[in-house]
């Protein structure tokens, strides 16, 4: 495929991510609809959700020609290898770009635009402008958390990257000080920093894990206190 011509390409780009959004859109409406009882329309959001993925999957692959495998007999250990960098290339690419740029600015703006609802706070208006200023004083909240997380991925795949080249993983530990202690989700990655806390969820800066109540749960994904585990981080040379 001709990649010069920019419209085209920008409108690729712009199709996989509204197919992926279906994607992940259908899959949590079959979740909705498997609460309510409805199997049948919760079935039918998931084949969608399905079909969302292929077309997503044949606009990346003309996005990413290099990525794709025609004839795997073919290819040799380098090649394999260079393949898999690029994919964690790409990985620690759109991670970085999400911890370093784009949550930071959403939750600052979030920030912003819960000042600004409050200032509009007229009597008539006042549940309602509670509600938003609540909404995205949560936005900016979980903004906070989902940049700690896509650091975590982003550090993730770059050990990857390293790995196949045959670097050693750096050593890791978790904290030894209740107080300093970070643990993280197994189901989302959230990593709840004892420093911070969760305060919209009534858990003060400061508060080590465990002296979190028992029925916390993660403000990312819901998962329960339970399915926390300490988080290891690297070991400083």
């Amino acid at each position: 495929m001709d990649m010069s011509n920019a419209n085209t390409a920008k409108n690729i780009s712009a199709a996989f991510g509204g197919e992926s959004m279906a994607n992940r859109k259908y899959l949590f409406f079959a979740e909705v609809t498997k609460q309510l009882g409805m199997k049948e329309l919760s079935k039918l959001f998931k084949e969608t959700a399905n079909q969302e993925t292929e077309h997503a999957f044949a606009h990346f692959r003309l996005l990413h020609p290099e990525l794709v495998i025609d004839d795997l007999s073919s290819l040799t250990e380098e090649d394999k290898k260079a393949i898999a960098s690029r994919c964690l290339e790409l990985a620690i690419e759109g991670e970085t770009y999400e911890y370093t740029t784009m949550y930071p600015e959403f939750a600052e703006q979030a920030k912003i635009d819960r000042d600004q609802q409050a200032a509009m706070e007229f009597k008539e208006q006042e549940k309602e402008s509670k509600e938003h200023a609540a909404i995205f004083r949560k936005a900016a909240s979980n903004f906070g958390f989902l940049t700690s997380i896509e650091h975590h991925h982003a550090d993730q795949y770059t050990e990857a990257l390293y790995s196949l080249d045959g670097a050693a993983p750096k050593e890791k530990a978790a904290s030894d000080d209740p107080t300093t202690r970070k643990w993280i989700c197994r189901q989302c990655s959230m990593i709840y920093d004892p420093k911070v806390g969760d305060p919209d969820s009534g858990i003060a800066a400061g508060t080590p894990f465990e002296a979190i109540p028992d029925d916390w749960y993660c403000p990312i994904c819901g998962a329960s206190k339970q399915l926390f585990i300490p988080y290891q981080e690297a070991i400083a040379a």
